[in-house]
Formats: C-alpha cells, sequence, structure tokens
C-alpha cells in the first residue's frame, strides 16, 4: 500500500492533469468552459462585496490572479484528500474525481450564455484524472517498496505534474491569444472629421518626476473588472443589440457601427473603489459613437429611464438614461489613445461615460444595450449594495513628492492632479502642516470631462511636514474633508502625505 505522502501526491498528479487536459478541450470550446474560470467566476459572483473590495485593496488589479492562484492552492489540498482517500479504498478517490467533476460542470452550465456543450472539459479533465490516478496506484511506493520503486513513483508524478502545468499554462495563453489579437491589429480606424476632436492644449501636462503625465499610456490605465479571463471576441463575431423600452429596437453590426459619425474626447474614467489618493484613476483620448444618437434611433419609452449596458460575459450596468442624453459625450467606444481598444480594455467595443464612475458606465465587451428602469431592474453591482447612481467626487492627490520620501530644502515642486468630471476644476489649494491654504497653479485641459494637473512651488525647510491638498470645482463646492470609504457611493476626504525634508 502508497504511504499517505505518496497517495496524496498521486491526488495532486490527477488533479494536475484534469485540470491541464481541461483547459486543453477549452481551446476548442471556448475559454468560459474551463473548469477553473468556471469556479472562478462563481465565487467572484457569490462572493459578498466587501470581500471584493478587500481583494481589490489588498491585491489592487492582480485580485483575480489571486483568485486563480488561491483556487489551485484549494484544489491541491482537496486532490490530496482524494489521494490519501484513495489508499484506503480506490473508489473513494474516484468519487472524489467526480465530485470535482459535478462542480465544474454545474458552474459552466450556469454562466451567462453558456453553450450546451460547456460540460466537456470538465468532463474530459475528470476522466483523464481518474485514469492518471488508477495508472500511479499501480506503481508501488508503499512501506515496502525499494528505494528504485519509490524513485520511479517521484518520476511518473513529477514528470506527470510538470506535463499537466506545461499544458494548462500553454492552453490558457493560446485560448485568449487566439484570434482576438489578429484581428485587432487588422482593425483599421475611421478617421474623425477635425470639427469632433478636442484639441489637447500644448501645455496640458507638466512633465515632473512621478507625476502622472496627462494621458496614460494604454498600459498602464487601470484595469478593473470582474472578468476571470478576458473575453475574446472578434469584428466579425460583434454586434450590439439595443432592446427592451424602446420604439425601434436595433442590431448594428461592427460594419455598420464604424459608419456612423465618429467623436474622439478626452476622458477621464474613475473606479468607485478609488481610495482617496489612489491610482484607480486614468485618462486617455476615446475615439466612438454618441451613445445618444443610438437612442435617438430606437426612440426610448416613457419610464425607460435606466440604459442597462451588458457585457459578452454578462456583466451589467445601469446608466441613467437622461445621463445619456444630456449632451455629454458618452460614446461606444472603438480605440484607446489612437489604437483600437487593448483587448483588455474591451475590444472591439467598451461604454465611456464622462463623469460616472465605471460600476454603471464603463461596461467592457459591450454587446448589449437594454432600455429599462431601476424600479424594475438592478444591475451587477447594485445587487452587491452599492449605489444605483455613481457621480464622480470632486476629488484631488498629491503625486510628488512621494509620501515618506525625504526631499532637500530649498524650493520643491509639489504636484498632482484633481478631477471633477462634468463639472471641471476651478482651483486646487495647498497646506503645509497647520499653515494657511495656499492657490496652487493648474494647467489647462481641453474639457470639464478630464483630470487636470496642478503644481505648486514650495520653500521647503528642514523638518517633518505634512502636505495636504484639497481642490473646488467650478460649481464652488470644495471637496469635503469628512472622510468616508468607496462603498457604497465613492471614498472622500483630502489627500496628505507627510516628507523629511533634509
Amino acid at each position: 500500500m502508497h504511504t499517505r505522502r505518496f497517495a496524496a501526491l498521486a491526488g495532486i498528479a490527477a488533479a494536475g492533469v484534469a485540470v491541464g487536459v481541461a483547459e486543453a478541450v477549452a481551446i476548442l470550446t471556448g475559454a468560459t468552459t474551463s473548469p477553473l474560470v468556471s469556479v472562478g467566476g462563481v465565487v467572484i459572483d457569490a462572493v459578498p462585496a466587501k470581500v471584493k473590495d478587500f481583494a481589490v485593496a489588498v491585491f489592487y488589479t492582480y485580485d483575480k490572479l489571486a483568485l486563480s492562484i488561491g483556487t489551485l492552492v484549494v484544489l491541491a489540498a482537496f486532490a490530496a484528500g482524494i489521494g490519501v482517500l484513495a489508499r484506503q479504498r480506490r473508489l473513494w478517490g474516484y468519487l472524489g474525481i467526480g465530485a470535482f467533476g459535478v462542480i465544474g460542470i454545474a458552474a459552466a452550465l450556469s454562466r451567462h450564455n453558456a453553450p450546451w456543450y460547456a460540460f466537456v472539459p470538465t468532463l474530459v479533465g475528470a476522466a483523464a484524472g481518474a485514469g492518471v490516478l488508477h495508472w500511479l496506484f499501480t506503481l508501488e511506493a508503499g512501506d515496502n517498496a525499494d528505494p528504485q520503486e519509490r524513485r520511479a513513483f517521484l518520476r511518473s508524478a513529477g514528470y506527470t505534474m510538470l506535463g499537466a502545468a506545461v499544458l494548462g499554462f500553454a492552453s490558457r495563453w493560446w485560448s485568449t491569444r487566439r484570434g482576438v489579437e489578429a484581428d485587432r491589429a487588422n482593425v483599421q480606424l475611421p478617421s474623425v472629421p477635425p470639427n469632433t476632436v478636442a484639441p489637447l492644449p500644448p501645455d496640458a501636462d507638466a512633465t515632473l518626476p512621478d507625476l502622472a503625465p496627462f494621458v496614460t499610456p494604454n498600459k498602464e490605465f487601470y484595469q478593473i473588472d470582474t472578468a476571470l479571463v478576458v473575453p475574446q471576441l472578434t469584428t466579425e463575431d460583434w454586434k450590439l443589440r439595443i432592446y427592451g423600452r424602446v420604439e425601434k429596437e436595433l442590431t448594428i453590426s461592427w460594419d455598420e457601427l464604424l459608419k456612423r459619425p465618429m467623436i474622439e474626447r478626452y476622458i477621464t474614467l474613475a473606479c468607485v473603489s478609488n481610495e482617496v489618493g489612489g491610482n484607480l484613476i486614468s485618462n486617455a483620448k476615446w475615439q466612438g459613437v454618441r451613445v445618444a444618437d443610438l437612442l435617438a434611433e430606437a426612440r426610448p419609452k416613457a419610464g425607460a429611464d435606466q440604459v442597462v449596458s451588458r457585457s459578452i460575459d454578462g456583466f451589467t450596468a445601469g446608466t441613467p438614461t437622461a445621463a445619456l442624453l444630456d449632451g455629454r459625450d458618452a460614446m461606444l467606444a472603438i480605440a484607446m489613445n489612437g489604437e483600437p481598444l487593448p483587448v483588455e480594455h474591451g475590444f472591439p467595443v467598451r461604454m465611456v461615460v464622462p463623469g460616472l464612475y465605471g460600476y454603471v458606465s464603463a461596461t467592457k465587451w459591450l454587446v448589449e444595450l437594454e432600455l429599462t428602469s431601476f424600479a424594475d431592474f438592478d444591475a451587477y453591482w447594485i445587487k452587491r449594495g452599492w449605489s444605483a447612481q455613481g457621480p464622480i467626487k470632486t476629488e484631488s492627490r498629491i503625486d510628488t513628492p512621494r509620501d515618506g520620501s525625504s526631499p532637500r530644502a530649498g524650493e520643491i515642486m509639489i504636484g498632482g492632479v484633481a478631477w471633477a468630471q462634468r463639472r471641471g476644476i476651478s482651483k486646487v489649494e495647498i497646506r503645509v502642516d497647520d499653515g494657511p491654504w495656499q492657490s496652487a497653479t493648474l494647467l489647462p485641459v481641453p474639457s470639464i470631462d478630464t483630470w487636470r494637473q496642478w503644481t505648486f512651488k514650495w520653500p521647503a525647510t528642514p523638518g517633518k511636514h505634512r502636505i495636504t491638498v484639497r481642490a473646488t470645482d467650478n460649481g464652488g463646492d470644495t471637496q469635503t474633508d469628512a472622510v468616508a470609504p468607496p462603498d457604497p457611493d465613492g471614498a472622500t476626504g483630502w489627500h496628505s502625505i507627510d516628507v523629511e525634508v533634509k
């Protein structure tokens, strides 16, 4: 009989093969049919909002990677237990793998728009895992085995796990790269008439060290969503359906969308989970079609006060219809900073709505707009306790010098960004220690829908100092000093840093 340690190793190897084979099969059936992805998606949907907030706060944009790793750790522990059970009676091991399969199949079939064959990767993977478990238990690794037999078992188990890992990672990588990146590379963006482009003032960027650039590079743009794997949607497969409480239902293809009038705007997006002084906010130049033009064509019926945008993976965001018709440059974006949308930022089409936090507006991989009402439907995050309407609050942040840094005495340039989308920033003030508030210099902006850089020359003296910033919007409202967490409608408070001047 195998020792407990070797039996646990056999269970882990069998589970590794089950996952690796399932990932390989999911190349053919779609990444969302993978048991890891399906189970992970169920977990993401099921955990309380506060747990998700904690994950974002601790892991930032790596929260889903942490979930994937955590899932693998739990699976490994479960698999080790299966191996130990199989040591007593082989049937128990097979039943354990079967239980794993049932969970994976149920999760895969429960996902939004799951195909009928979503169970196939898990079923094939579980069968492969059971076969490997049987094979490893035919190898002698018990107390009476000689060293050569034990080494043979370890080699077999080791090579099996290595092969499973390579197969699994290679399959996941391939399933998230095939087709879509090539499709994106072939996209020819339509030209935008000059009168529909918001020009960028030449001196909008102070270019100070550590100060966030006015335009955030695509690779540095914050990324928060609920997709465990990035959806892979080609322009050929993409269609937008506009339906619900409308006089005229519309279905628009990619080619039809590109023929419509385009605009280009600099717009700052912000995540509601952004803490005071946080980095879950970025600014980019977006190109797309006005949502208002599409809604005018569909003609919303009376009472349709909410537009539910739906992603290909089932995520929903509820945007006030009034916010899409009040003249702001809400758009179906197809380009970001002069190139087609990166896949991780919603290729081929996403929503961009100035002035609203992303959880009620910025749906990626967009495929549906449903006209409904707030009384009749709660979108994804609203069901989890967040406010139904999320206007962005007036906030500001210090970027340079860094918190905890030790600059030298003399003239120091303090710099940062402030934002109040749809209202704009009229004033930024700095306070050093308990001194008076002093006005910072504001750099120009192309519109009220972007953040605004500011600078302040500080004659720094040696010692420890606290620097605080606050902003005032064009409506005359100064950001509050009352400290509030992001939940349920955005964090508030003044951002402060501590420095020790040498």
